[in-house]
């Protein structure tokens, strides 16, 4: 019997994905684990994945061709934001039902816009990972090395959500879902430290800083970005 969600249900996968550890994801060739056809063997071919009712980007050489210029896509990422990741020369991949950032192979994986209900919130998780991403050895090497629920791992999350903040007030998105509330879940792993917080916010500055050097510097969007973000932590 197949099993239904509701909207609820759906929103809350596909925007809870920030706490997805990325090494029991993917093989050792940085392949999906977790993709798999309807009657429920290892997906691997050229077709498309159904995720929340649309078909979506899969990991078929076909679907990475296309990534973020799939025309589904179109008007649901804003458009700065995909001039930003483009620059970045960060792999991004769009697809699946799950987000992370693959340290091993340095590539990035997100949902399509239309697995949220909100598809503003999109940008949060793209932001976040793309976070992530900043910390490779070749960018701002960061420590990546945390395993889920340790506090290396927590550190890390703080930084790449503080850092999704940031950049989402200086390109003048607003998502729905709340960062306060993710950030305050991974503090909790690491509430005997009360400077964690603050570390994490200078880092996730540099890593902020690092991602909207990328951002186009487009008149007509002048007056969706705020002049002066304030990254100062309470």
């Amino acid at each position: 019997m197949d099993a239904l969600v509701n909207f609820d249900q759906r929103d809350q996968l596909a925007e809870d994905v920030g706490d997805v550890s990325a090494i029991d994801l993917v093989d050792e060739e940085g392949e999906p684990l977790d993709v798999a056809t309807f009657d429920g063997r290892p997906w691997r071919g050229a077709v498309d994945i159904v995720t929340a009712g649309y078909p979506c980007q899969p990991f078929s050489v076909a679907g990475k061709r296309r990534g973020a210029d799939d025309p589904r896509h179109l008007g649901l990422i804003e458009p700065r934001v995909e001039a930003l990741i483009a620059a970045t020369g960060i792999d991004f991949r769009i697809g699946g039902n799950r987000a992370f950032y693959v340290p091993a192979h340095d590539y990035v994986q997100v949902p399509p816009p239309q697995a949220y209900f909100e598809p503003i919130n999109w940008h949060r998780t793209a932001l976040h990972e793309l976070g992530h991403a900043s910390g490779a050895p070749h960018r701002l090497n960061r420590d990546l090395s945390g395993s889920f629920g340790s506090k290396k791992y927590a550190f890390e999350e703080l930084i790449a959500e503080i850092n999704a903040a940031f950049c989402c007030a200086s390109l003048g998105i607003t998502p729905t879902v709340r960062h306060a509330d993710y950030i305050g879940s991974w503090l909790e792993v690491l509430r005997e430290d009360n400077r964690a917080i603050v570390r994490a916010a200078s880092q996730a500055s540099k890593a902020a800083d690092w991602l909207l050097a990328f951002a186009p510097d487009d008149a007509d969007q002048t007056s969706r970005v705020e002049p002066a973000c304030d990254r100062r932590v309470a």
